[in-house]
């Protein structure tokens, strides 16, 4: 079975789907099969990796959820050789609805994955910014959770409410759930602020925190207009070459550099 890490915080703008997309590609590039599913109904990872929301013929993950398709019949190629992808559609926006009394509700995604997660090294679960039904599913199908902050006050405020979030999941629903790593994102070295709230996280959670920090890069912000990962957009910009080092440190730490 490969390693699953959900890309969670409930606050938007802070380079979950970014994130998402581009520590995936690079570490396809690298050689190791990897899957993207997209569980966000604005489908930005599905867009920024030139795919259709809905899925088309295909599918997509609501079809999933509705009972009317597997996990592995929706899984479609990327411009990125080794990375598939499981597309959103902004019909996810009613699967909260739709699926209020079912019994484990929460486990759906879990039970989807069963049968496809001994293909990839890695599966990387994209979440809204939200900690609703969506990201629940995510969190109790995944081992952990890679949770990208941006380097300003309310950052730290939205992390307290993310680990107490863990805790309940732990609690009820996944003991073996863990923080995969906590990734500073849209750092500016100039910024006296950016510098003081990467001392107060890197002081609280010690070695969770990734070294690599992803900078401010207007790279990042273009690539997704384009519908492909930085990598692919612009190799040499430091956005890119920042991706690239996340995934050298992901694969160390797992034994796998």
């Amino acid at each position: 079975m490969g390693k699953t890490v959900v890309v969670a915080n409930q606050k938007g703008g802070v380079g979950k789907t970014t994130t998402s997309i581009n520590l995936a590609s690079s570490l396809a590039l690298a050689g190791t099969d990897v899957l993207l599913i997209d569980t966000d109904p604005q489908c930005n990872s599905t867009s920024g990796l030139g795919l259709a929301s809905g899925g088309g013929e295909q599918g997509s993950l609501y079809d999933v959820y509705a009972g009317r398709r597997e996990l592995a019949d929706v899984v479609q190629p990327t411009c990125v050789d080794k990375l598939s992808i499981v597309p959103a559609s902004v019909d996810l926006l009613a699967v909260e609805i739709e699926l209020v009394g079912m019994d484990g509700r929460e486990g759906l995604l879990d039970k989807a994955l069963d049968g496809i997660g001994d293909k990839y090294r890695y599966i990387f679960i994209d979440c809204p910014p939200s900690l609703g039904l969506l990201t629940l599913n995510a969190m109790v199908a995944a081992g952990s959770v890679l949770v990208p902050m941006q380097c300003e006050y309310f950052a730290l405020e939205g992390l307290g409410s993310l680990t107490r979030t863990l805790k309940l999941v732990r609690g009820a629903f996944n003991p073996l759930l863990e923080i995969e790593g906590i990734l500073l994102t849209m750092y500016d070295a100039r910024n006296t602020l950016s510098r003081q709230v990467a001392h107060e996280i890197r002081r609280h959670f010690g070695d969770k925190v990734y070294d690599t920090v992803i900078p401010r890069n207007v790279t990042l912000a273009e690539a997704p207009s384009h519908g492909k990962p930085v990598l692919l957009y612009d190799a040499r910009s430091r956005g890119a070459q920042s991706y690239l080092q996340l995934a050298k440190e992901m694969l160390n730490e797992n034994g796998a550099g």
